[in-house]
């Protein structure tokens, strides 16, 4: 069984974002002085409410500004979200988040692993350890010859 971590924990880093409204939803916007704690233009995996799916950060077309625009429920989702539900919108109309509100980004593990939750709730993730430089890279090679 895998090792519980708690989102208070020591070793998870938590950021602040702002849900933001856009045309099609909402998207999270990551404040400047935490950048640095997610992946740009990466696939990322996203825990909400237990469900682990996934995300891309993106960066703003001016400026620095970097959000997360969507949440799916696979990596191809993530990378072109076309036809694809977004859970991040369902699950902020579910939630007591508000456009113009917080929400909590809890690194868990860092360029791997993420989690979203609402301000002062608690949350416990399943620790687990990103796949070794060897897979990651057998795992994006197939997603490519699938893309071709």
């Amino acid at each position: 069984m895998a090792d519980r971590i708690s989102s208070d924990h020591p070793s998870v880093r938590t950021i602040r974002a702002t849900c933001a409204e856009t045309t099609t939803g909402v998207r999270l916007e990551v404040p400047p002085d935490d950048h640095d704690a997610v992946p740009l233009e990466d696939v990322i995996r996203v825990v909400v409410d237990g469900d682990k799916l996934f995300a891309r950060v993106e960066r703003a077309m001016t400026g620095e500004g970097r959000w997360i625009r969507g949440v799916y429920e696979t990596p191809d989702a993530a990378r072109d979200p076309s036809g694809a539900t977004d859970r991040l919108s369902s699950w902020v109309a579910e939630s007591d988040v508000r456009v113009g509100g917080s929400v909590l980004v809890d690194v868990v593990e860092p360029d791997f692993l993420y989690g979203l939750r609402e301000p002062g709730s608690t949350v416990y993730y399943d620790a687990t350890e990103p796949p070794n430089e060897g897979l990651q890279d057998i795992a994006r090679s197939l997603e490519n010859d699938e893309d071709r």
